[in-house]
């Protein structure tokens, strides 16, 4: 186990280097900041003031050098729009992108774990094509389409919830919506396919023939054993909700860090977009290490392979 969390670690480290050079020098190549911040307009004096000023008039080479030492020390630089600290500025949304990521997560566990279970139960019938109509519709319709569907009935048809904004939990519930159905969907599908192979396996035919309830073969043999490899789905369904976040608070107004980094990338606000590049990168690492190390705690067979590697 130690050299199995020491290889993800190492994974993990490359992995953060690797987003942190290609957000630095991709945005750098990607647009003067000075022009956005200040205008077109600008006199040329205060442009090279401003790039003075946040050192973008030094080589590329020794600004990311300069970067990689000041975010060793915990120091993730500042807002080019206003001067804040920019690990201030990630920090205050975090908790507004929870309010409606977390619920999301939740709600579609809820739906799509029963949905899969159910269909996984009665294939080939319509309820199962219609889970499964409904599971594919769910991840492939895209965030923003979805979303502004929502906002035209709840909102524009019947006035029942707010299109935008942050005020009260009324707010959060269209957001939720709109990104609670990937997830569902995703998970829903994997889990049926993970049911209907465990129910093909020679020790379910083998209960059955020995007159155990359906029921009790269900519940104590299929769901536990289903459930070892669903695990892993839920980083997959962690990143969906990250990427589609971006979107959905674009669209809803929701002042999460989704819409703090749309906006930061188009007003080139470097020091913002980077760490929230960073911040969404270990949150997948985290999340992906999470479900790494629970599947090698679930799943006996790598519990088996360690025994036998000793």
């Amino acid at each position: 186990m130690t050299s199995f969390v020491l290889i993800r670690l190492l994974r993990a480290s490359a992995t953060l280097a690797i987003v942190l050079a290609v957000a630095f020098f991709v945005l750098r190549l990607s647009g003067d900041a000075a022009l956005e911040t200040l205008s077109i307009d600008a006199p040329s004096e205060a442009l090279s003031a401003f790039r003075a000023h946040w050192g973008l008039d030094e080589p590329l080479s020794s600004q990311f050098i300069s970067y990689v030492r000041s975010v060793l020390t915990g120091d993730f630089g500042r807002s080019m729009r206003d001067g804040r600290p920019a690990a201030e500025l990630v920090a205050e949304c975090v908790p507004i992108t929870l309010a409606i990521t977390f619920p999301a997560l939740l709600l579609g566990v809820a739906l799509g774990a029963p949905a899969g279970v159910y269909a996984a139960l009665r294939p080939g019938t319509g309820f199962d094509r219609c889970v499964m109509l409904a599971a594919v519709a769910g991840f492939s319709t895209p965030s923003f389409v979805l979303g502004l569907v929502l906002v035209w009935i709840f909102s524009v048809s019947f006035g029942w919830l707010p299109s935008g904004g942050a005020t009260n939990w009324r707010h959060a519930v269209l957001p939720i919506l709109t990104l609670a159905p990937s997830g569902a969907g995703t998970l829903a599908r994997f889990i049926r396919n993970a049911m209907l192979d465990v129910l093909s396996q020679e020790y379910i035919r083998t209960a059955t023939a020995k007159g155990v309830p359906w029921r009790r073969i269900v519940l104590r043999h299929a769901l536990p054993n289903a459930a070892i490899p669903t695990v892993t789905v839920m980083g997959f369904m962690i990143g969906q909700l990250i990427a589609g976040s971006v979107v959905v608070e674009s669209v809803f107004s929701w002042p999460g860090v989704g819409r703090l980094l749309a906006v930061s990338v188009a007003s080139r606000d470097f020091a913002v977009v980077q760490c929230v590049l960073l911040l969404v990168t270990l949150t997948m690492i985290t999340a992906n290490m999470s479900v790494d190390l629970l599947y090698a705690i679930l799943d006996p067979r790598m519990r088996r392979e360690r025994a036998t590697a000793r």
